[in-house]
C-alpha cells in the first residue's frame, strides 16, 4: 500500500501536487456548503422547487456561460493562473453575497454578477493539467482530481451538516476565507504553464483567441461526443442540486442524513478511483463511457421505486461507481481532442456540457416535483441516461478509427521542454 501510494507521487511532478493541494483546499470549501445550497435557499427565501430551478436556469446562464467561455479564450491567451486567481477572489465575494443579501431579486443579479468572474477559474485548471502532465498519464492525472475533489467531498458535507444544522452562515463565512487563503497560494506557489511554441512567429491577439472558438465549433466528432455527454451529464446533476430536497420532502430524510450518502459517494471515490482510471486506461473509450452512464441510468432510476435509507445507499454506491469509469475518462478526452495551444478553449467548451445541464436540469426537475408525483423525476432521468448510452454506442460504431486517429493525434510535441522551464513558485 506504502509502496503503490510512493510510486503514485514519483509518476507525477512536483508542479502538479502543489496544483493538486491547492485544488483540495478551494474544493474543501466548496464541499462545505454546495450539497446544502438548495436546502438554505430555499429556507432563507421561502421559495418553490420552480422558483428554485429558475434561480438555477439565470444563474448558470448569465454566469457560468459567460464566464466559462471569457475563461478559456482568457487561459490560451494570457495563462492559466490569473484566471484562476480571479475565479477565487469571486467565489469569495459570491459566498459573502449570500450572507448579506436578504432579498432574493438582489440575490439574483449579485451571484449573476460574480458568476460572470467566478466560473474564469475552471478551463483554467483542466488546461493547466494538461500543461503539466503527458498524454499517457491523463486519465490517471484527473482521476487524481476527482480523488481530490471526493477527498474534499468527503469531509465537506459531513461538517457541513452538522454545522449547517446550527447556522448556515457559518458555512458561507468559513469559505470565504478559504478561497482567499488559495488564491494568496496560487499567486505565490503556482507558476504559469501556459505553452510557448516558437513555430508561431506572431502572437495573435485577444480576438483572435476568442474567434479560435469557431475552429472548435467545427471539430465534428469533438462536438458529436460534447452532444452526448450533455445528456450524460443532465443525468448526474439531481445528485449535486435536487435530491437532497426531494430526499428531505418526500422521505423525511435529514440533513445530516442526506450528508452521509454524499460522503459514501466521496469516501469510494477517495478509495477506488485510481483503480477505476487503471481498469479503463486502454480500453474503447466510447463503450467505457456507454458503461458508466448506463449504471447511471439505472441508478438514479431506484429512486422511483426505493423509499427505504438502505435503498438509497445502494443507488449512491451504483451512482458512484459509473462516475469512477465516466469522470477521467471525460475529462481525459477532451484533453487529447484539443491542440496544445487551444487546450483552454476546448476545456471551456467541454464546460457547456455541465453548464446547459446546471441551468435547465434544476428548473425541470423543480416544474415535475411542484406538478406531478415526484417520483417521475427519476423515470425521466432515467430516461435521459439510456438516451445517451445508446448516443456513446453510436459514436463507437459511426467513429471508428477516426476517433481512435483523432485521439493520438495530438502528442505534446514540447511537453519536457515546457515542464523544464517551470520554476515552482514565483
Amino acid at each position: 500500500m506504502v509502496g503503490s501510494l510512493r510510486n503514485t507521487y514519483k509518476k507525477f511532478t512536483k508542479h502538479f501536487w502543489a496544483l493538486m493541494f491547492a485544488s483540495f483546499i478551494d474544493m474543501l470549501g466548496g464541499a462545505l456548503i454546495f450539497p446544502f445550497l438548495s436546502l438554505f435557499i430555499t429556507q432563507k427565501f421561502n421559495i418553490s422547487m420552480t422558483q428554485l430551478g429558475s434561480m438555477y436556469l439565470v444563474w448558470a446562464l448569465t454566469s457560468s456561460l459567460l464566464g466559462n467561455t471569457l475563461g478559456g479564450a482568457l487561459a490560451d491567451k494570457f495563462g492559466r493562473k490569473t484566471n484562476m486567481i480571479m475565479g477565487l477572489v469571486a467565489s469569495a465575494a459570491s459566498a459573502l453575497a449570500m450572507v448579506v443579501i436578504d432579498d432574493f431579486a438582489w440575490f439574483f443579479l449579485a451571484i449573476g454578477i460574480v458568476g460572470v468572474f467566478q466560473d474564469i477559474a475552471g478551463p483554467a485548471r483542466g488546461a493547466m493539467i494538461a500543461d503539466l502532465v503527458p498524454e499517457e498519464l491523463r486519465i490517471d492525472a484527473y482521476g487524481m482530481l476527482r480523488i481530490i475533489f471526493n477527498l474534499a467531498a468527503t469531509i465537506g458535507p459531513i461538517v457541513g451538516g452538522v454545522v449547517g444544522a446550527i447556522n448556515f452562515n457559518l458555512l458561507f463565512l468559513a469559505d470565504v476565507a478559504i478561497s482567499l487563503a488559495v488564491a494568496v497560494f496560487v499567486l505565490f506557489y503556482i507558476t504559469e504553464t501556459k505553452p510557448q511554441y516558437e513555430y508561431k512567429s506572431v502572437e495573435p491577439s485577444f480576438r483572435q483567441t476568442f474567434k479560435g472558438y469557431w475552429q472548435v465549433i467545427k471539430d465534428e466528432l469533438y462536438m458529436a461526443f460534447l452532444a452526448v455527454a450533455l445528456l450524460e451529464v443532465l443525468t448526474y446533476i439531481p445528485l449535486n442540486t435536487i435530491i437532497g430536497v426531494y430526499l428531505r420532502n418526500v422521505h423525511g430524510i435529514t440533513t445530516d442524513r442526506f450528508g452521509f450518502l454524499l460522503s459514501l459517494n466521496a469516501i469510494m471515490v477517495v478509495g477506488l478511483q485510481m483503480g477505476f482510471s487503471r481498469l479503463v486506461t486502454g480500453k474503447k473509450p466510447m463503450l467505457v463511457m456507454a458503461f458508466g452512464t448506463f449504471l447511471y441510468a439505472l441508478g438514479f432510476s431506484m429512486f422511483a421505486y426505493t423509499s427505504t435509507y438502505a435503498f438509497f445507499m445502494i443507488a449512491i454506491i451504483i451512482i458512484t461507481i459509473g462516475e469512477m469509469i465516466l469522470a477521467p475518462m471525460e475529462e481525459s478526452l477532451v484533453a487529447m481532442f484539443a491542440p496544445e495551444d487551444m487546450r483552454g478553449r476546448y476545456m471551456a467548451v467541454h464546460g457547456l456540457v455541465w453548464i446547459i445541464p446546471f441551468a435547465i436540469g434544476p428548473l425541470g426537475a423543480g416544474l415535475i416535483m411542484d406538478n406531478f408525483d415526484p417520483r417521475v423525476l427519476w423515470l425521466v432521468v432515467g430516461t435521459i441516461g439510456m438516451l445517451a448510452v445508446f448516443g456513446y454506442l453510436t459514436l463507437h460504431v459511426k467513429a471508428g478509427q477516426r476517433f481512435i486517429a483523432r485521439q493520438n493525434h495530438h502528442g505534446d510535441r514540447s511537453h519536457e521542454e515546457i515542464i523544464k522551464k517551470i520554476p515552482l513558485g514565483q
